[in-house]
């Protein structure tokens, strides 16, 4: 690439790097998940079947879609764009302070007995500032991670998003399954729904003050250059924004569909037993976790684009033979689960590194956060409805058929992308 500025050593302190990226979207992720496993508890106090205000249910309603598919793709292009201009650093800071915020805030949402209509107003809005930090977390600590590496080592430092990521989803699930299993129903629905939520805003402060020694990764020369505007990567890489999109819809639907979804489909569609299925369900989460080093160094070694094929061919043709092998069997169901980990890791172990290795540094990251938020808001986190509503029609069948689609056509944008494992990372 002609005209590029490349910075050696990307940093002198790599551990810590990775720590400060890891740490920060662990936790970020551990607020966000917490919310889903509790909110059966939290719609009993904030959104009562009883209220006599008709705009509880829609706020019900509001609070659960708002975030998913509004307010992520605005934050990666908002906190995506602090990052091009402020710095990574800065605009991690930002994330991890806005999801400690927001995360107190729903520790502290007064129950609708207590305040009325403003309870579900608070819980929204504390919704609505996760769901902007969770989408600029992405396009922040993506490029951070990636510009952190040493020579040879992006698909590695790549890899720590998803493991850092699965990690805080373990957590989330833990402690809520601990406080469930000692607590009271009562005590429970009166106050210990609120505990994972404080205990989310006291780890921010953990990732907060990790993330203020960290190094800042973008070089001299483009801290020294004009600020870009807020929409300048859409509207001068039109083409590179597009193969985000291209690249992740693919990766988003199996992620989504198989660390998610796949338990519920598993007893929507076979009768499994909950318990059995939310246990397949965390030691093939815990089994992936392991999977993404190992994914990110042989993409450092053999390069990107043979493990995005392994993924999307991969998929696109095993995914309905996998779903149709389900059977009301815990076994069944964690093989079935850990063999699509190990394709999925094909896309997850390197997306960070690919995504960041396609934009030009000075618009790196917002160019990166806008359109994988939007494309996972699109297809990612409507996986679970997709599939639901395909039940709910008869044609149960069709599901895995969506997504082999799908990952059949983020393949064929796999075939034609350009091959930069090898390449020096535009700095």
């Amino acid at each position: 690439m002609t005209g590029m500025h490349v910075d050696s050593p990307p940093t002198r302190r790599p551990v810590r790097q990775l720590l400060a990226a890891s740490v920060g979207n662990a936790v970020e992720w551990y607020d966000w998940y917490a919310y889903t496993f509790l909110a059966t508890y939290i719609a009993d106090q904030v959104f009562p079947k009883g209220a006599d205000n008709s705009l509880v249910p829609l706020l019900s309603t509001f609070a659960v879609f708002a975030v998913g598919f509004f307010m992520r793709p605005v934050g990666g292009l908002l906190m995506g764009a602090i990052a091009d201009r402020r710095g990574r650093r800065a605009a991690l800071t930002v994330t991890i302070l806005l999801m400690g915020g927001s995360s107190l805030l729903v520790g502290l949402t007064p129950t609708y007995a207590a305040a009325g209509v403003l309870a579900p107003v608070v819980l929204v809005a504390a919704r609505l500032l996760q769901g902007l930090s969770v989408g600029g977390e992405f396009a922040a600590s993506t490029t951070f991670l990636v510009e952190s590496a040493g020579p040879g080592r992006r698909g590695l430092f790549s890899s720590f998003q998803y493991v850092s990521t699965t990690i805080g989803q373990l957590v989330a699930s833990g402690v809520a399954t601990v406080l469930v299993d000692t607590l009271s129903e009562g005590r429970m629905n009166s106050w210990g729904w609120r505990v994972p939520f404080v205990l989310g805003a006291v780890l921010s402060l953990v990732g907060f003050w990790i993330r203020q020694g960290a190094e800042e990764t973008r070089s001299a020369e483009q801290r020294r250059a004009p600020r870009p505007g807020l929409f300048e990567a859409l509207r001068r890489h039109p083409r590179e924004s597009l193969l985000i999109c291209g690249i992740t819809a693919g990766g988003t639907i199996a992620y989504y569909t198989w660390t998610s979804y796949l338990p519920t489909y598993a007893e929507l569609n076979t009768g499994l037993d909950k318990s059995d299925a939310l246990l397949a369900g965390t030691l093939s989460l815990a089994f992936f976790a392991l999977l993404q080093p190992l994914g990110g160094m042989l993409s450092d070694r053999y390069g990107r684009r043979p493990l995005l094929l392994f993924f999307g061919v991969g998929f696109a043709l095993l995914s309905v033979p996998l779903l149709h092998t389900l059977r009301d069997s815990f076994a069944v169901l964690l093989l079935v689960q850990c063999a699509g980990m190990v394709l999925l890791t094909g896309f997850t172990s390197i997306s960070a590194a690919v995504n960041a290795e396609i934009f030009p540094p000075r618009v790196r990251a917002a160019g990166i956060g806008f359109p994988y938020s939007l494309t996972v808001a699109l297809f990612g986190g409507t996986a679970p409805y997709v599939g639901t509503l395909f039940k709910d029609l008869g044609h149960s069948g069709l599901f895995p058929w969506y997504v082999a689609v799908l990952c059949l056509l983020s393949s064929l944008v796999y075939l034609r992308l350009p091959e930069t494992a090898h390449k020096e990372l535009e700095r």
